[in-house]
């Protein structure tokens, strides 16, 4: 029997192939065109697709093979550190990426339906309902924005040079936008000859727009470069929390530390295992010296208790005074138990998941006036969400992620999450400092670009230089909400179109 794309086997296995290719595009790969190329893919088939029905199909077996590969780390996460059984661990990962896959079938199921009368307007509409539903996954649920489409733009792309100015949903629009003209113009035999050169101009005026958009400097320098030093220090995580290596773990940041001659150091998140409150006095008092010979500050993560509560922490030491941040956006089952009736038994039966139930830190928080600047901090997968790293600016003239993705083992999890911080210094026309438990510890300059970065899995004190900076980006003013605007316009004009044909 002749095999043919349109066998629902093959093609079952050229979409689920599809998605695994785009994941080339984010990193450790940073292979963006193959993202793009995937997407080619996908929306050939939803343009082909007869029925909203069998386009949310190639929808959600594409989204299958983008997230299922993209973050199979979480089955190591779950079952290597966390302890679940292994069959579970698997469950839980394939149905989470199911959920993130419906989001994607939903867009083929939209742009079709929505398109019903005139096929050419599928055009703008899977671009307009991909963003949106890259937009929603960041919010629903506590959010999970993960493998947003625009991330795999970052830095190199042309594309990247929109990130200041609509933010990383709006580089999602545009990737999908660019994908969707050439899939549409393959699947439209009849009439690729009226489309062509319509195509390949729109496709040249975005990239060439955005090429020259990366040359835009948005932010200006506030003062002098300073010195920092970013501290890995590589600790095993199913021995982070044991009691008996604490003082030990303790010793090695402290030893690394007093090496290390720079005005930032800044340690990875939950650095200390220990409650800040009960940092012995020796220790905390080394710690305020050596800032002050150094005429600067150090930056520590910890746990901290009040009232009853626990929060993930970073804490100050040295000449600027004492200051705290406070982590405010937890994640669902690693740092706090939703609807903690109905799944507190995954933790008690299944998991073995240390300070898996932490309170909120304040929405809004100042920046550290240390060091000279004034360092906007997040904790962990706090810096996916763009729209809230700008809540401290554009007070803030430097950003400094802490993070631990020990949880995720020699994975390409910390490379994804460190792509996500390329973005938000695209975004804010600010550095972004990465200071990691294994990794990837990294300087970023204000154009996304690694400067600096340290190698993943051993103990060592990544040394540089931060540049400040002063001054706003569109994204920064604006948010989401231009983002927002754009695909609300856009949705309107679709709707308007669609009323008129048919008349």
């Amino acid at each position: 029997m002749r095999l043919s794309i349109s066998t629902p086997l093959l093609k079952t296995a050229a979409l689920l192939a599809l998605g695994a290719f785009g994941v080339l595009g984010f990193a450790p790969f940073y292979f963006y065109p193959a993202t793009i190329l995937s997407l080619i893919g996908v929306i050939y088939f939803m343009v082909l697709s007869v029925t909203p029905k069998s386009a949310f199909i190639a929808g959600f077996t594409y989204g299958l093979g983008l997230f299922g590969v993209g973050f199979y780390w979480i089955y190591i996460s779950l079952h290597t550190y966390g302890g679940m059984p292994s069959v579970m661990a698997a469950f839980s990962t394939l149905v989470l990426a199911a959920f993130m896959a419906l989001f994607t079938g939903a867009v083929g199921l939209l742009s079709k339906q929505i398109s019903k009368r005139q096929p050419a307007l599928l055009i703008v509409a899977i671009p307009v309902f991909w963003a949106l539903a890259d937009w929603v996954r960041s919010w629903i649920f506590t959010g999970f924005p993960w493998l947003t489409i625009g991330y795999s733009q970052v830095p190199a792309s042309p594309l990247a040079g929109y990130m200041p100015i609509i933010g990383v949903y709006g580089v999602t629009l545009l990737t999908v936008l660019i994908a969707s003209i050439v899939g549409y113009l393959l699947a439209d035999k009849h009439n690729r000859k009226i489309w062509q050169h319509k195509a390949i101009v729109s496709i040249l005026l975005l990239s060439v727009t955005g090429y020259l958009l990366k040359h835009i400097e948005w932010t200006t320098p506030t003062d002098k470069p300073l010195s920092v030093s970013l501290l890995q220090g590589n600790v095993e995580q199913s021995l982070k929390w044991a009691p008996e290596i604490a003082e030990h773990t303790m010793q090695q940041y402290l030893a690394m530390v007093e090496n290390s001659d720079a005005k930032l150091i800044v340690l990875p998140e939950t650095a200390l295992p220990i409650l800040a409150s009960d940092i012995p006095d020796g220790l905390k008092a080394r710690l305020l010296a050596h800032a002050h010979r150094n005429q600067g500050d150090i930056l520590v993560g910890m746990v901290e208790r009040e009232h009853g509560e626990y929060f993930n922490s970073v804490l100050s030491y040295g000449s600027a005074g004492s200051y705290t941040y406070r982590k405010s956006h937890l994640v669902p089952f690693g740092e706090f138990i939703p609807l903690k009736v109905a799944f507190g038994w995954i933790y008690r039966d299944w998991l073995n998941m240390p300070l898996s139930d932490l309170s909120r830190g304040a929405r809004y928080q100042q920046p550290m006036p240390v060091a000279g600047e004034k360092v906007a901090v997040n904790i962990c997968y706090e810096d996916v969400f763009g729209e809230e790293i700008i809540r401290q600016l554009p007070m803030a003239s430097l950003l400094v992620n802490v993070s631990n993705d020990a949880w995720y083992g020699e994975s390409y999890a910390a490379d994804q999450h460190l792509q996500f911080s390329q973005a938000r210094a695209l975004e804010t026309g600010r550095m972004m400092l990465r200071a990691t438990n294994t990794g990837a510890t990294a300087i970023i300059d204000q154009k996304g670009y690694l400067t600096a970065h340290a190698p993943h899995f051993v103990q060592t004190s990544l040394n540089g230089y931060a540049q400040g900076y002063r001054g706003t980006t569109p994204y920064v003013y604006w948010g989401n909400w231009l983002f927002l605007a754009i695909c609300f316009g856009l949705l309107l004009l679709l709707w308007k179109r669609n009323r008129m044909s048919s008349r």
